[in-house]
């Protein structure tokens, strides 16, 4: 008598790996919303927690590439529940920290192992299995987990950070990784090796064949940029509107309400990407925010970070559900995994350099002024690189 794995259908697959990103989504943000009331808590110079930051993206970034690799090989099951445990171990223990090399060791390699395990690439080589021929529009859905995680979760537990203080934050959001890890045993589904669940087979470049073309490697220099912007943002804006005057539970709601601009940006790029290449989306999001940098450089008024955060938020993340894209049409499908998880790596290592350097830079000047214009420089040449991609045949 033979047996038959039953396998969770298409949409329930989708669903998995929305909530796998939800709540690590959200949880890597809770450092933003914690930042200024640790910092100022525990005597820290906000170089210190930054550096912490760093370290998470750099770690992260490795553990995203090498959970590339191995999605293209072992059971994603495994790969995923695992990531979700040691993300839950990781976080937690932020919960006790008293000295910099705590939230170096507890944030910057526990959870970033865990993270990267967990990550957008993993999930991006699961989704893009079920859903071939509509690969963007299913990995936005799925990235937006990323979005409505930091609008919900973070939302959350800044009430929780306003009514019990910042350790208990950390608490909690290693609650909802520990839970998660039961119910999504059943929806992840616990193929090995390169399986295309329907597709023809896979064909495609080798990483080293990828990295002699010059689209890779401008995709990666666009991907860093990218990186650099974004996790400058999440990491200093809620200290930024604290120091601009906002409370602590308005200033934590502002990080919020980027994920749920952010929800609305990654579905609308992995739907206008199906139809016009990931190119197009990606080029939009930079013009979006040169506008965004420039204002806020000029003016940082209420009403103009207000504006700064939807604005920001829509761009946020627009990137992640597109970097299979790339891949796809420029390398092919045999190394999705590996060639994804090393632009997401980059892309990764650039977030902990904006990280760093913003915190860096208010800890010199007293404020983020020169580090807004950094960033306006940045999302300028990024988009320069962006239009050299060349626009690549799509495939299904």
């Amino acid at each position: 008598m033979t047996t038959t794995t039953l396998r969770p259908n298409a949409a329930l697959v989708l669903a998995a790996g929305f909530v796998v990103l939800f709540v690590g989504g959200g949880a890597r943000f809770v450092v933003g919303l914690n930042f200024k009331p640790m910092v100022d808590e525990l005597g820290w110079l906000r170089s210190d927690l930054g550096l912490a930051v760093f370290v998470f993206q750099v770690v992260s970034a490795t553990a995203t590439f090498w959970a590339g690799k191995l999605a293209d090989r072992i059971s994603l099951r495994t790969l995923l529940l695992s990531g979700l445990l040691i993300s839950g171990a990781g976080i937690g223990l932020m919960a006790i920290v008293t000295v910099p090399w705590h939230a170096i060791l507890f944030y910057g390699v526990i959870f970033a192992v865990g993270t990267g395990m967990s990550s957008v690439s993993p999930v991006g080589v699961m989704v893009t299995r079920v859903y071939p021929g509509r690969a963007g529009f299913a990995n936005g859905v799925a990235v937006s987990g990323m979005s409505a995680g930091q609008f919900f979760i973070i939302a959350g537990l800044a009430g929780v950070l306003v009514l019990i203080g910042w350790r208990s934050v950390y608490v909690w959001a290693a609650v909802a990784f520990v839970v998660l890890v039961p119910l999504l045993y059943p929806l992840i589904p616990p193929d090995k090796g390169n399986s295309t669940t329907g597709m023809a087979p896979a064909t495609g470049m080798s990483l080293r064949d990828a990295a002699r073309t010059r689209q890779f490697w401008i995709l990666l220099a666009v991907f860093l940029l990218c990186g650099i912007d974004d996790f400058f943002v999440t990491t200093h804006v809620a200290a930024f509107a604290q120091d601009r005057g906002m409370d602590v539970f308005f200033a934590g709601n502002l990080l919020a309400a980027m994920g749920l601009t952010g929800l609305i940006g990654v579905i609308g790029a992995g739907m206008l990407a199906d139809r016009a290449g990931p190119r197009s989306p990606v080029a939009w999001s930079f013009v979006a925010r040169i506008f965004a940098f420039g204002l806020i450089a000029l003016d940082q008024s209420a009403v103009s970070i207000a504006i700064f955060t939807i604005v920001f938020g829509l761009t946020f993340m627009v990137t992640a559900p597109l970097t299979i894209l790339f891949v796809r049409d420029a390398f092919g499908l045999r190394n999705l995994g590996a060639i994804a998880g090393l632009i997401t790596m980059v892309h990764q290592v650039g977030g902990g350099l904006g990280a760093y350097l913003g915190s860096i830079l208010f800890d010199a000047r007293g404020s983020y002024d020169l580090a807004f214009v950094t960033m306006l420089v940045v999302s300028m040449v990024a988009l320069g690189l962006t239009m050299m991609l060349k626009r690549m045949p799509m495939r299904a």
